[in-house]
């Protein structure tokens, strides 16, 4: 019996001896499994939290809502906290919905989103961009587990990503995107994060994220729409704009394309738009690629809206329009959201100089349209995001 007792205190000391050699605790390959099967598991989720960029001239905080579903349902609200103005991304069977309530302004296209991108603030891509990276690095710190891996995302300044886990139910707490300095340009701190949450049957639905804002509009289908948004003045060397009056289409329109007939701009008709486009304030983005200047700016109408026109030539050319909306609701061709930090863009076309690539952003209540035959897509995200924090002049 004593010899019984001798042997069993040798075994639980030799296991607190493990222990405290830190055998038993998990390693990071045993919590990518975790991770996988959580992923696998396709539940739902709600989370809240902020969100700061260093990415411009001055640090941007922007409050981040997000809501999961196992339908693959997406809602994302951000929230600029000195602005009080709200951006909200919704992904429901009807496709993608982009809306700015304040506004009453709504975009709808088809898109894969968020399946084809990463976002820094999306449970997925995070979890998939630690399963992925075979030359993670692992640690931990206090209730967390840490992981620095690459970063995946359109913005190509970011590179490496700390991501911290919550060693009980592995939802993330914090986020630090870095650039290639180790410079953090990025950070989410996450309040709040909740698996398995129960949603009202209509909380993906556009209608109801607008309510608040007392939209009576539904949205049109792509057939009811002329899809005026996609008709521009497109940046494409010989193709660029020169009529100051130009037109609310601004280039063909989709019956004129059809048809292989060209719509101009009526030179004869003046556009009044001077004194209220001057009351815009023209926000001029502080970043330019190398090689590439501003070569006027001109006062122009959309629809009944007053605008202006900022062409840009060199390495690459490209247009930007400016101007402050009326409610609309409008049907986009299929496209891509577009992660600008501070907002969420919607990217159409393909870059062509038949099709070129169109980016729609709105900013503290400026709608902003860049158009370009053949600048690279991180060049327009990087034109874009340079437009955040610049006062109208």
């Amino acid at each position: 019996m004593r010899r019984v007792t001798w042997m069993v205190a040798v075994v639980m000391c030799v296991a607190l001896v493990l222990a405290g050699c830190g055998m038993g605790k998990k390693d990071a390959g045993s919590i990518v499994k975790d991770l996988d099967h959580v992923m696998g598991k396709s539940s739902s989720y709600q989370a809240s939290g902020s969100m700061i960029l260093n990415t411009g001239q001055q640090p941007q905080e922007y409050q981040v809502e997000v809501a999961f579903s196992p339908e693959h349902f997406y809602r994302i609200s951000l929230t600029n906290a000195t602005k009080d103005v709200t951006q909200i991304v919704l992904r429901n069977e009807e496709g993608v919905f982009v809306l700015t309530p304040h506004l009453k302004k709504s975009f709808r296209f088809q898109s894969d989103w968020p399946e084809n991108q990463g976002q820094v603030y999306l449970f997925q891509s995070l979890a998939k961009s630690i399963i992925a990276d075979n030359d993670r690095q692992f640690t931990t710190d206090k209730d967390a587990y840490v992981f620095d891996v690459a970063a995946n995302y359109q913005n190509e300044q970011l590179s490496r990503q700390k991501i911290w886990l919550n060693k009980k139910t592995l939802a993330p707490a914090q986020v630090q995107v870095s650039d290639a300095n180790q410079n953090v340009l990025v950070q989410v701190n996450f309040t709040n994060f909740e698996f398995d949450t129960k949603f009202d049957k209509d909380y993906f639905q556009m209608e109801r994220n607008m309510t608040s804002w007392n939209l009576q509009q539904t949205m049109p289908t792509s057939a009811d729409v002329a899809v005026s948004d996609a008709d521009h003045p497109a940046a494409t060397g010989d193709k660029s704009v020169t009529d100051k009056n130009l037109s609310a289409t601004g280039g063909q329109s989709d019956q004129s394309k059809a048809t292989g007939t060209t719509t101009k701009p009526d030179s004869t008709k003046t556009a009044p738009a001077t004194a209220k486009a001057q009351s815009i304030g023209i926000v001029e983005p502080y970043y330019l690629p190398k090689d590439v200047v501003k070569q006027d700016i001109s006062d122009m109408k959309l629809g009944e809206d007053a605008a202006v026109l900022l062409r840009y030539k060199g390495k690459y050319n490209f247009n930007l329009i400016e101007v402050r909306p009326q409610a609309k609701s409008v049907s986009l061709p299929p496209g891509d959201i577009v992660d600008l930090g501070f907002t969420v863009g919607v990217m159409t076309g393909n870059g062509s100089k038949d099709e070129p690539r169109t980016l729609t952003w709105t900013n503290d209540g400026v709608e902003f349209r860049m158009f370009t035959g053949d600048m690279p897509v991180n060049e327009m995200i990087q034109v874009a995001m340079a437009t955040d924090g610049q006062s109208g002049k």
